[in-house]
């Protein structure tokens, strides 16, 4: 699309005819000026560093302490103690996150490289963004500065997902002229389930008095808490896909038809879900001279996990029977670069990066056998009187590989005209690639069958043009490619000295392609049946072209030193895409479009920040009112199309509240609480190919309330041990599992909603520190995620009651 050349040039256009002040990305903790004050943060939702209290934006940060004192390593962790956030999904590294009650359903992740839309909540490491359809970069939390949430349409300054919101996960970086060193290991054991374990550490040397360099390592290991049962699993000869559900295969087994069944006796086990975290960060920090510095950093990180996370209820608590091995593999590797430094006034930041992530998965998808419409032509032989003899093994499996490669750079500055004016601006470029492979295990003795090995149709290959292997029925061998390029800029005038005022501008241009082809099994030797994504469908080889401009505006008052308020007007976007389905459907059901657009979002809201009481009671928080149109909703309706679609199917109303505190109510005890309220609506529902829950109805996965509250109370020992002791409690109530009508009555209606209780007790002393823990208290299943992708209902939940000790070391 963009040329290196067109580039630079922006790059040079940008820098030329804009400023900005960019800090470098670093947590403050200021010192309160008497023990009983609360700490303030700094943050960088504004790309700039700035004081949380006084920046006139909805910001939510979790400090390196909060991660401690919390137990928050992986991405489930931290999303339950931020206000507004929900996520769903099933494990690890298979998880969306929403914010704002901004939420549909997570896409399988048996489809989510071929057909998955982009998220609407952007996910950050640092300077960078890491999103992915269906499988959200899950990264350990180690040694990081904070977690930032922002809240609400981020699209100016974060660019494209940030409709709901954006999440950055910001890291410790090296330190010139200090040396520090310290490692945290502890023990988890589950009454229900496996012992866990995990060490982690971190060292930073300054090499010289300009260079430094730092170092994190991890290694975490989750048991397994459910049970995979040994069971049988036979095709019902009365299921309605056999006896007219599909006409075209209605009488097609009689009364003579023999089933054989599947046995899973060799994959059961107890606690199979066990999982790992295992992966490093390496930074070097380069002060080139008083003005310039240079940073690079490389991460990589391997996640595995066996078995599956939501369970059976049909089979038992935390229960399931699965027939075919359930199997993640998911490594990245990130390299990063930033330079930043200063020419006069103006401060230049210039990053960049590049994302390596490749993901192996296999999973039981023998489930299909209760709903698949052509489930008898995959799995049954016939007579020649063309009634089904014998129905043999009816498991079914999925075989997915994905990679994932992103290259993307960032040069922005920051300006100060004088001390009424201000801006920053900058340009974007992004170029993101998702290869792959899906191939679904469908048939158990293919020759028998008579079928012969799938192979790509024509030329239309994207990654492997080689014959699949007998017993593969179906699959995807896709490229997706997003190529963009953005110019953004938020200026701010100090109306007077109390009122200020902000506008935020993004232009993007998206080029996206899609390439490749869905194939079938074909049956004889000339029977191929497959979709080329060059020229079926509605598809051509000419890209899709995206632009648009994002707009922001915003008020704030300093009403004192202490007190800020704040009114903002906002839009998001993500990308719009193609669907395999194009062109299916019927006059009666409608046709599914061959792209999907981009969604709207519109977001006006006020909001407050407050230090009261002598700077011990720290009280912020947002009310608002979102209009989200057109919204981008995944679907597969065989009454419509074979293929899983994408439709702008609905339009919805939000009106919330959110809001946060921390109360240090004495010099021992500190009190932190959250809540957040949302009364999300349906109010339109489009053509209706997507047969939608009723308009009025709420949307789905995110509960109208949503609360937290954590006491902390230190005291000294005799022997001069500190000590603390922490409570803990979450509260989030009832919702819908989907927005798809059919799939909330399969999960047999609403999920429950649920309390989590946490506790925890411990002693430090000069840089040691030992604690006790309990999570979930009074064991809870919680209903995370209803769900049934795998076409049997089955239920996300949290980890069981588990008791913890973890010893930390810090040397200064």
């Amino acid at each position: 699309m963009f040329s290196y050349n067109k580039l630079s040039t922006a790059i040079f256009i940008a820098l030329a005819a804009s400023s900005s002040a960019v800090a470098q990305d670093q947590e403050q903790q200021e010192e309160a000026d008497s023990k009983s004050q609360i700490e303030t943060i700094n943050v960088t939702a504004t790309k700039r560093t700035t004081n949380i209290q006084q920046t006139p934006t909805a910001v939510q940060a979790l400090s390196s302490r909060d991660l401690k004192e919390q137990n928050i390593g992986n991405f489930d962790d931290y999303a339950q103690y931020v206000p507004n956030v929900s996520s769903s999904g099933r494990g690890p590294g298979q998880n969306d996150v929403f914010i704002r009650g901004m939420s549909i359903q997570p896409i399988s992740v048996m489809l989510s490289g071929a057909q998955g839309t982009m998220p609407n909540v952007a996910l950050y490491v640092d300077e960078q963004p890491v999103t992915a359809p269906g499988r959200n970069l899950d990264v350990y939390a180690t040694d990081l500065q904070r977690i930032e949430v922002l809240p609400g349409p981020q699209g100016t300054l974060f660019g494209a997902s940030s409709q709901a919101g954006t999440i950055r996960y910001i890291t410790n970086k090296p330190i010139l002229g200090s040396f520090e060193a310290g490692f945290t290991t502890g023990f988890e054991s589950m009454p229900e389930g496996e012992m866990s374990s995990s060490a982690e550490g971190y060292i930073n040397i300054p090499v010289t008095r300009d260079f430094a360099v730092r170092g994190a390592f991890y290694n975490v290991n989750r048991g397994g808490y459910i049970d995979n049962k040994a069971g049988e699993f036979s095709i019902d000869p009365n299921n309605p896909n056999f006896r007219g559900l599909n006409p075209a295969i209605a009488g097609l087994v009689d009364e003579g038809t023999e089933f054989t069944s599947a046995f899973n006796t060799d994959l059961a086990e107890d606690d199979f879900n066990d999982s790992y975290y295992k992966g490093f960060r390496l930074s070097a920090k380069y002060r080139i001279n008083t003005n310039w510095e240079l940073l690079l950093q490389h991460q990589a990180q391997d996640l595995g996990a066996d078995g599956v996370f939501d369970y059976d209820p049909e089979v038992g608590d935390l229960e399931v029977e699965r027939y075919y091995p359930d199997e993640l593999e998911d490594s990245f590797d990130l390299t990063t670069w930033t330079l930043d430094g200063r020419l006069g006034a103006l401060e230049i930041l210039y990053t960049g990066g590049y994302l390596d992530r490749e993901i192996e998965q296999s999973i039981d998808y023998t489930g299909y056998n209760t709903s698949g419409s052509y489930i008898i032509y995959y799995t049954c032989v016939y007579g020649e009187d063309g009634i089904a003899e014998k129905c043999v093994d009816p498991t079914k499996g999925f075989k997915g590989h994905q990679e994932h490669e992103r290259f993307t750079q960032e040069a922005r500055i920051n300006y100060d005209f004088n001390a009424r004016s201000r801006i920053t601006a900058g340009v974007f470029y992004d170029d993101y690639e998702i290869n792959t492979q899906d191939d679904y295990v469908y048939f158990a003795n293919p020759e028998a069958l008579g079928f012969v090995p799938n192979a790509p149709i024509s030329d239309a290959y994207a990654n492997n043009r080689d014959t699949r292997a007998p017993g593969i029925g179906f699959f995807n061998d896709i490229t997706r490619t997003e190529e963009q390029i953005a110019l953004f800029g938020e200026f701010t005038y100090d109306l007077t000295d109390k009122l200020s005022a902000t506008l935020g501008l993004r232009w993007y241009d998206i080029e996206s392609d899609f390439t490749g082809q869905s194939s079938f099994a074909s049956k004889g030797e000339d029977g191929d049946a497959g979709r080329d994504y060059d020229s079926t469908a509605g598809h051509t080889n000419e890209p899709l072209e995206q632009d648009d401009v994002i707009p922001k505006f915003t008020l704030s008052y300093q009403y004192t030193p202490s007190t800020l308020f704040f009114a903002t007007y906002s839009e998001g976007f993500r990308p719009g895409g193609f669907n395999r389905a194009g062109g299916q459907g019927s006059d009666e059901t409608g046709y599914v479009n061959t792209v999907y657009k981009s969604d709207e979002v519109k977001n006006y809201e006020f909001g407050w920040k407050t230090l009261l009481f002598d700077n011990t009671l720290r009280w912020n928080g947002n009310a608002y009112f979102v209009e989200w149109n057109d919204m981008q909703i995944t679907r597969l309706d065989t009454d419509i199309s074979i293929l899983t679609f994408v439709d702008n199917a609905a339009n919805s109303e939000i009106r919330g509240l959110e809001t946060d505190m921390t109360w240090r109510l004495t010099d021992n005890f500190t009190l932190n609480g959250a809540l957040s309220y949302n009364d999300t609506e349906l109010v339109s529902t489009g053509q209706g190919i997507v047969r939608t829950l009723p308009i009025g109805s709420e949307l789905p996965l995110t509960p109208e309330v949503q609360a937290s509250v954590r006491g902390r109370y230190t005291w000294t020992l005799e022997n001069k041990w500190d000590a603390f002791a922490q409570v803990g409690w979450i509260y989030a109530g009832d919702t819908y599992p989907s927005i798809v009508a059919s799939e909330v009555e399969q999960a047999g209606g609403r999920q429950d909603s649920y309390n989590i209780g946490n506790a925890s007790i411990g002693v430090m002393k000069d840089q040691w520190s030992v604690k006790l823990y309990v999570k979930n208290l009074t064991d809870e299943r919680a209903e995370l995620y209803t769900n049934t992708q795998d076409d049997i209902l089955r239920t996300t939940t949290n980890r069981p009651r588990t008791f913890g000790l973890s010893v930390s070391y810090s040397f200064y």
